[in-house]
């Protein structure tokens, strides 16, 4: 876990906070018995709430429909990226902000596919937030685009505590990565508006029961959405893209 955001801060490690970055699940570490730290660590989640509430005036000033993708490292965003900006890309102008501890190469992915990107390497933060995609914002042609997608650093946990502006939380679980991973990290799985089980292609292969899987998400989270998926063998995917335009829809 990064340095920068809270994760790192135990009982045994308490250190003054410099940056920006904040936990909402803060109230549920030890440390929270420390009342400076509750102070600071407050701050910074108003701070950036408050720009993400910004970053979300400003997608809809240019009436952008906005995601953000979230999972674990691994389970297929950006090749989900890929894909839906095939299916998409006669209808609409589509962004994308990419977000990795290194490296571009994500970004470079998704300009291969003619769509304009803005790669934010992290260095030790293992999580975007609203200043992080703020930046990203002012680095993407708005007045042009219909739709943004964010897709987060690879994380289960940070990234689910963190607004970063945008309308609508995906997450992502993998076939291989196993069906136990909603009960393992409920924080991000109530975070999501909606669950995309990927790799589904792979269900045969692997000890990965769906159902179960549904059970649990929607006791975690009723609202949620659940969508069956393979970016490689195309199940599914007419139902996403059909989500897609339905949310874009109901903005205009």
């Amino acid at each position: 876990m990064c340095k920068d955001c809270g994760c790192s801060i135990t009982p045994h490690n308490h250190q003054d906070d410099h940056h920006h970055h904040h936990h909402h699940h803060v109230h549920t570490n030890p440390i929270t018995e420390d009342k400076k730290t509750v102070e600071v660590l407050t701050k910074i989640l108003d701070a950036n709430d408050k720009q993400a509430q910004s970053n979300r005036e400003h997608f809809q000033e240019h009436r952008i429909l906005s995601f953000n993708l979230m999972s674990s490292p691994g389970a297929g965003k950006t090749t989900l990226l890929e894909k839906t900006i095939d299916l998409l890309k006669d209808e609409y102008k589509i962004g994308v902000i990419e977000g990795d501890l290194e490296t571009n190469k994500d970004a470079e992915r998704i300009k291969a596919k003619g769509v304009p990107a803005y790669q934010i390497t992290t260095g030790q933060a293992c999580h975007l937030d609203a200043f992080m995609v703020h930046e990203g914002i002012h680095h993407l042609p708005l007045q042009d685009l219909d739709i943004v997608f964010v897709e987060n650093v690879g994380n289960l946990v940070c990234p689910a505590s963190y607004d970063v502006g945008t309308h609508i939380n995906i997450v992502l679980l993998s076939v291989p990565e196993g069906d136990d991973k909603p009960a393992k990290y409920p924080v991000m799985f109530r975070s999501a508006d909606i669950v995309l089980i990927t790799k589904a292609d792979l269900i045969p292969y692997f000890d990965f029961n769906v159902d179960n899987v549904k059970k649990e998400i929607r006791r975690l989270n009723p609202k949620a959405d659940i969508l069956i998926i393979s970016s490689k063998s195309g199940e599914g995917m007419d139902k996403w893209i059909k989500y897609i335009k339905l949310k874009k829809e109901m903005m205009e």
